[in-house]
This record gives structure tokens, C-alpha cells and sequence, in this order.
């Protein structure tokens, strides 16, 4: 719970991103914590792998915007909780047109 929360606000802190949507659903994911608010994080070996599911504002390069989710997401989670980041996935759902 408290490594989505942390990737929650270190994503919404990036601008450029509008929202975090759901992410994809299946049996094995169904009652996972995190999937509801756009966060997928496993943890192996004390190794911390994260998929973020967002839309991003209109009019932002996508490719610097999905940069700059990784490297404040990864920061976030190091030094808030000193845990090694394995990889951090952006999936970007949408652009939100209305939205500058």
C-alpha cells in the first residue's frame, strides 16, 4: 500500500500527466492492491518492479513525459523507503484532449 501511494503522487507530481486510469484486469490480478488506481508494484528480492497506467495532458512529448514518471517514480521509492528499483513501465492508456 505505501509503494502505490508513493508511486501514485510521484507520478501525478510529473507534468504533463493528467490522470493514473485502471489497469488491465485478469484472474491472477484480480485482487490486487494498486491495479484500481493505475499501479501494478511486485516486489521480488527486495527488487521493485512497477507498471503505471496513465493519460497524459494534450500537447506533451510523450517519450520525455514517460521519462520523467521513471525517474521521479524510481527516486521516490529509493529514498523514501531504500528499496532497488528493477524496472518501472509506463503504459500510456489515453490523451486527454480537453485538458491542456
Amino acid at each position: 500500500d505505501v509503494l502505490v501511494s508513493i508511486a501514485q503522487l510521484a507520478t501525478l507530481g510529473v507534468e504533463g500527466v493528467s490522470h493514473l486510469t485502471n489497469g488491465p484486469r485478469d484472474v491472477n490480478t484480480l485482487f490486487k492492491k494498486g491495479l484500481n488506481e493505475g499501479v501494478n508494484i511486485t516486489v521480488d528480492d527486495n527488487v521493485v518492479y512497477v507498471d503505471l497506467y496513465v493519460v497524459l495532458k494534450r500537447d506533451v512529448n510523450v517519450l520525455e513525459t514517460s521519462h520523467q514518471i521513471q525517474n521521479h517514480v524510481a527516486r521516490a521509492i529509493s529514498e523514501m523507503v531504500g528499496m532497488e528499483i528493477g524496472r518501472i513501465n509506463i503504459h500510456v492508456e489515453d490523451i486527454n484532449y480537453r485538458e491542456a
